[in-house]
């Protein structure tokens, strides 16, 4: 049951008939990590379940970093669904809920939005949001949490435990800019449909997307495994969503678990 169950209605109507693809839309003040509520809560059907939060007490980023999530500063957004893919398949899920993000961002007027890969919504190499995407196999499919984070307007308390350049929509579009709501929708009305052409086409129809957001291609980047740090020029997306680095010694590819990515001068 929502704690704001006139907001989970506002939303829903703001959706239309994309709200039908939604089995639940739930509100709650505080929680640990929505991607974690969803994961005990169980990942079950065809339709998706929704869960926003004012604050996280423990959000999560990738590769165990945190997520600084202050009440209201940001939206904190998890949608949990079954998907009929193969789990192979999981780490492009990350880069089509970008896409699908990316896009709503633009329809609301941020320009120069980008996508730093894997999982960044960057404007001109500052971070304005995240996603975080969570699986567990078994049953019909593969059970997916895609959690997304997008800084609306941080306080300067919290900003400043950030370790990395970063912006939120506050400061690219000014204060009457959208608030959690319509960010909400906008970024659901364009992720539902993404995951069923993701089930359909996998990664392929979202590739010239991704390359139309991308903010490393051509650029200098620094990689860092359990090896140490690598360098080289990236070059854009595998047909898998594999990062392509050329090096001195040739091109590598590179999937989303194995190494962090900055891009450097």
């Amino acid at each position: 049951m929502s704690e704001q169950p006139a907001e989970a209605a506002a939303l829903a109507a703001a959706l239309g008939p994309l709200a039908q693809r939604i089995g639940s839309i739930t509100y709650l003040h505080t929680v640990d990590s929505t991607n974690a509520e969803l994961l005990r809560r169980g990942v079950t059907g065809d339709r998706a379940q929704v869960l926003i939060a004012d604050a996280q007490s423990a959000g999560r980023g990738r590769l165990g970093r945190s997520w600084i999530s202050p009440p209201g500063a940001s939206l904190y957004l998890s949608l949990a669904r079954r998907l009929r893919i193969d789990a192979r398949q999981a780490p492009a899920l990350t880069l089509v809920a970008g896409v699908a993000c990316a896009e709503a961002l633009s329809a609301l007027g941020v320009d120069r939005i980008g996508l730093k890969w894997p999982n960044d919504l960057v404007i001109e190499a500052r971070k304005l949001g995240g996603i975080l995407v969570e699986s567990a196999t078994g049953g019909d499919g593969l059970a997916v949490v895609i959690g997304i984070g997008i800084n609306l307007a941080l306080p300067g308390e919290a900003a400043a435990a950030i370790d990395q350049p970063w912006t939120d929509l506050a400061r690219v579009l000014g204060p009457a800019g959208p608030g959690r709501a319509a960010v909400a929708a906008a970024v659901l009305s364009l992720l539902l449909p993404a995951l069923d052409e993701f089930e359909r086409t996998g990664f392929s129809s979202f590739a010239s997307r991704y390359a139309a957001l991308d903010a490393l291609r051509g650029r200098p980047v620094r990689l860092e495994d359990g090896r140490g740090g690598h360098t080289g020029l990236a070059l854009g997306l595998a047909e898998n969503g594999a990062l392509r680095v050329r090096h001195e010694d040739g091109e590598r590819r590179y999937l989303s678990g194995e190494v962090r990515v900055r891009a450097s001068s």
